[in-house]
Formats: structure tokens, sequence, C-alpha cells
């Protein structure tokens, strides 16, 4: 895929500077986020688009360690970079990054390659953990991480004050969804970070894909619900298919997540884990009953 590592939009927000990326930050890009404080700034998931011309920053967070958040991170190789806890090791390593994808062993050489040429993941065995609630302070300003995890165990927010600016990450608003389809994600994390965010009031939310800043907690709200009705929809989809007994790999082969078009190692595994979280839910509630080893029914 070729793609420009110049070039984004600067909006400010109060304080916040949300550094939109080609395509209003579409993937591979992503919006990063540039803070200023009296004593220091912080630039948030430095992107795609900041391999050159990055603005200066004196430290830097990333919301998860997943290409498009940090594929300008060598911008920043001299500055201290944070992660939560549990993305740390997938940060440091872009090995880790790898394996936490769940990708089938044949592919994992290609992707790497793909994570060191086109993403410029390196690696930064540097970097420093944190846990949510965890504030930084930069004169007059304080970036504090809201752990919002389920797209990956460590995936973070981060609410800018006085600003009142709640960076969500990839909880993103957009029509594809919520994804949960690595081996670290979780789809019950996901929806309590949803109903986390609905619990936080701002006055701007800015997200790292498409929809951009949303201004007020009315709008978001109406966004988020939409955002997160996508996950219920495949769940309906899914008790739908499950008219006559089906296997786990049929369900991955009728597809929960991707469009038919949508090609690459990536798609059986996560439709397979994405199949399996609605599955076990379903037949906790009932729902969905295994009718022979590995078959399942809806009831």
């Amino acid at each position: 895929m070729g793609t420009s590592t110049t070039g984004y939009t600067a909006a400010e927000y109060g304080g916040v500077g949300v550094l939109v990326g080609p395509g209003r930050g579409a993937y591979p890009y992503a919006n990063s986020l540039l803070v200023r404080g009296k004593s220091a700034t912080l630039v948030i998931d430095p992107s795609l688009s900041l391999v050159t011309d990055a603005p200066p920053a004196d430290l830097a967070l990333v919301s998860h360690a997943h290409e498009d958040h940090i594929a300008g991170l060598g911008s920043y190789g001299d500055v201290p970079v944070h992660v939560h806890e549990d993305d740390l090791a997938a940060l440091r390593s872009r090995a880790a990054l790898i394996a936490g994808l769940g990708l089938p062993p044949d592919a994992a050489d290609d992707v790497d390659q793909q994570l060191r040429d086109q993403f410029h993941v390196y690696g930064r065995p540097d970097a420093q953990g944190f846990d949510g609630g965890t504030e930084f302070d930069l004169g007059g300003r304080t970036v504090t991480a809201v752990h919002l995890p389920g797209h990956t165990a460590g995936h973070c927010g981060f609410l800018i004050e006085p600003d009142g600016f709640l960076f969500v990450a990839d909880i993103d608003l957009t029509s594809f969804g919520p994804y949960y389809g690595d081996l670290g994600s979780s789809l019950t994390a996901f929806e309590a970070s949803i109903r986390r965010c609905r619990e936080i009031d701002a006055r701007w939310y800015g997200t790292s894909h498409q929809k951009g800043v949303i201004d007020g907690a009315t709008e978001f709200h109406r966004r988020l619900d939409a955002f997160a009705t996508v996950a219920k929809q495949r769940e309906a989809a899914l008790l739908t298919y499950l008219h006559e007994p089906r296997t786990v790999e049929e369900i991955a082969e009728h597809r929960l997540v991707y469009r038919p078009h949508v090609t690459g190692p990536h798609v059986a595994p996560v439709e397979r884990r994405t199949a399996v979280q609605h599955l076990e839910r379903l037949v906790g509630e009932g729902l969905v009953v295994e009718v022979e080893a590995g078959r399942f029914r809806g009831v």
C-alpha cells in the first residue's frame, strides 16, 4: 500500500492540538494530539503522518500498542514514551506486538516486514508503563490516563484538563464498530469501557479515526450508542445464522466482522475469536446450546 508519511491538518481545541491524518485519520493513518503546558509539551499517538515534520515534544503517550498509533514514534526517539502496563510488552517489542495479533504462523514474516517498512515499528525497549488514573502534569494543564480496555488489554483514553477534552482513541465511533479480535481483546471489557466513557463529562471528545472531534456530551452519547449497537447487531446476526447447528469455523467463514471483499491473514482468526466471544455469552444466557461437540444452535 502506497502511503505518504508527511502531512497532517492541525486543529486547536483549547490547549489541545489535534493533528488529523490524511483521510481524516483513516487507517493506516490515525489522529494524533499535541498538548502544550507551561512547562512541557506532550504528544499522544504519533501516527504515520508524523514520521517527518513532527512537532517537538518532551514526552510521548501511546493509547495502545497498534501499529497505526505508533508509526511516528521514531520521531520522538530521544523523549520518554509511556503506555499502559498491559500493552507495555507490545510497545517494547515488535515481535510481542505481532504475537498479540494472533495471526497464522506463516503470516508472521510478512506482517513483520509490513510493520517495519510501512509503519516504521522497531520497538521501544525504553518505554515505561503506567496505570489507569496516572496524571501527567505539563504545567497548568494535566493529562490523565483513563483505562478503557477491550480493544487491547491496555487501551487507554486521556482526559485533558482544564480544557475538558477526552481522547477516546479506538473507541472511534466509526460504522465498523468495536474491534475486539486480538488475543488480548475482550468484548465484555469493551462494552464496560463504552459505559465508562458515558460517565465522563467533557466538552470535546476526540477519536483516532475519521470521526474527528465531537462537540458536547449529547452528540457524543448518540454516536457512542450507535457504535455500541454494532456489536449487538453482530450478535443478532449470529443468532439468526444459528437456526441450524454450526461450528465455530462455519461461523467464522460466514463472517460477523468483515465484509466479503476484505482479505488477509488477519480475517479468519479475528472472525474466529469474535465468534467465540459472542457464542460464550449466548450460551451463558441460555440463548444458544451446544447440540453436539463443537456444534451450536440457537434455542
